[in-house]
């Protein structure tokens, strides 16, 4: 791969490589776009993992993409820097450090578009949804092997990816580097050539439904094909920077919000996070600082550096071997710190993730999308033809978005049809979710 190509500011639709003279590079742009979109705003009522509590504040999706793109900026601008110094027909082209910056940015910011209500258990939900009621068994009869995987293995990034190439977000439109940094996992859901020691084929990236427009967006901006018969590629070198940056904010600051939810103890935290400091770590100066939150805060901040500048480190001595797609590892997994990380992980999982609050947002979670999906699938279906179809199904078909009611119409692919309703109930915010689901059931009525 190279670099020149690699930062390909144009958006799909677009020719040529001009830079753009204004006060805002086409990069930066991306993440203005990202911000003022719905997608985007929806994420402020979505769980990241604890639900809201009505005792003190923890991370919503809003609030955890916002901080992993803060972080992805200072990852974005460090790497640049090397990058550019290093490669200076870079900089005779009009690039700078700010361009790395502002990718890694906006692609961290979108990270988590994709993810629908109650955290990745909507996505476990969303896949048994098909896997086991009557209705996904009759789509199974419906489609191909590669759309059945789709359906049944719901991916919340190749749900972002879907969601941000949507005719009807044109207002989002982002540059192709961004998309492509976006794209932790270039694969399709099924293939049979899996190299497991990858970490970009843990999951994938796009649906069936999206695999031409990957296709164009790869070969658009140089990724390379690791396969010749199946849609598998490398990533682009600033996604393993986009997937730091969430790895780091999701290991501190799920942390974090544990101890300040008093399920993991002050201390437990403080030594933690005092461990990737290493010899950084200044217990006098922590003592200052007044107020259990306060210090963890403190200690959280030095972290999240100490952490960034390992990264940085991990990038460059490996940027070689990440442009010939030899080096497929996550940066996070390489880190002096990595013992203390599986260390956090492992608490979290035990004290966190696990807690009932969490617990019983998942249950509640399976059972609204369930019933979400049952609802406007079975209602979308009859207006195809079905011969079920009433005045229930026309009733419910019309809750749907008018555009959706139009796709529906206008396809007579059961898969696109999953898919439709499947962008209509993964873009609900948990609360509105939980609204409706009632409602259609006739345990509340509508206010």
């Amino acid at each position: 791969m190279e670099w020149i190509k690699l930062l390909n500011p144009n958006r799909f639709g677009q020719t040529g490589n001009s830079r753009q003279s204004s006060a805002r590079s086409f990069f930066e742009q991306d993440y203005d776009r990202i911000i003022f979109s719905h997608p985007f705003r929806r994420l402020q009522d979505k769980t990241q993992v604890v639900p809201l509590p009505e005792e003190d504040f923890v991370h919503t999706r809003l609030t955890h993409s916002l901080e992993v793109s803060s972080v992805g900026r200072s990852l974005g601008k460090k790497v640049g820097e090397v990058i550019i110094e290093k490669y200076p027909e870079l900089k005779d082209a009009g690039y700078s450090s700010f361009d790395f910056a502002a990718i890694v940015a906006a692609a961290s910011l979108s990270h988590d578009i994709g993810n629908p209500p109650f955290g990745h258990s909507g996505e476990d939900a969303i896949s048994a949804f098909f896997e086991k009621s009557n209705v996904g068994q009759f789509i199974k009869t419906q489609v191909s092997d590669v759309e059945w995987k789709d359906l049944t293995t719901f991916e919340g990034n190749a749900q972002g990816f879907r969601l941000l190439n949507r005719p009807d977000n044109q207002g989002i439109k982002l540059t192709l580097s961004t998309l492509a940094a976006f794209t932790k996992y270039p694969r399709a859901s099924l293939i049979n050539q899996r190299d497991k020691s990858r970490k970009s084929q843990k999951k994938y990236g796009f649906f069936q439904s999206e695999k031409a427009v990957f296709k164009e967006l790869a070969e658009a901006v140089g990724l390379l094909p690791l396969s010749e018969s199946e849609p598998i590629w490398s990533r682009h070198p600033l996604t393993f920077l986009v997937e730091a940056a969430d790895d780091i904010c999701y290991h501190v600051i799920d942390l974090e919000d544990g101890c300040r939810l008093g399920w993991v103890s002050f201390e437990q935290a403080r030594d933690l996070l005092a461990e990737i400091l290493g010899e950084n770590y200044m217990p006098e100066k922590l003592e200052k600082t007044k107020g259990k939150n306060e210090k963890i805060g403190y200690l959280r901040a030095l972290a999240i550096n100490t952490l960034i500048e390992q990264c940085v480190d991990i990038f460059k001595e490996n940027e070689s071997e990440i442009l010939s797609g030899e080096f497929d590892t996550a940066l996070m997994d390489l880190v002096p710190s990595k013992k203390v990380l599986r260390d956090i992980i492992e608490v979290s999982i035990r004290k966190i993730y696990r807690s009932k609050l969490v617990l019983e947002t998942e249950a509640v979670g399976h059972v609204v999308l369930e019933g979400l999906l049952t609802s406007f699938l079975e209602a979308a279906i009859a207006q195809k033809g079905s011969e079920d179809s009433g005045k229930k199904d026309l009733t419910v078909f019309r809750l749907l978005p008018e555009t959706y009611q139009e796709l529906i119409t206008e396809t007579a692919s059961l898969y696109e049809i999953s898919m439709i309703c499947i962008d209509y109930v993964s873009g609900m915010t948990d609360r509105y979710a939980i609204t409706l689901y009632r409602k259609l059931k006739g345990i509340s009525l509508p206010g």
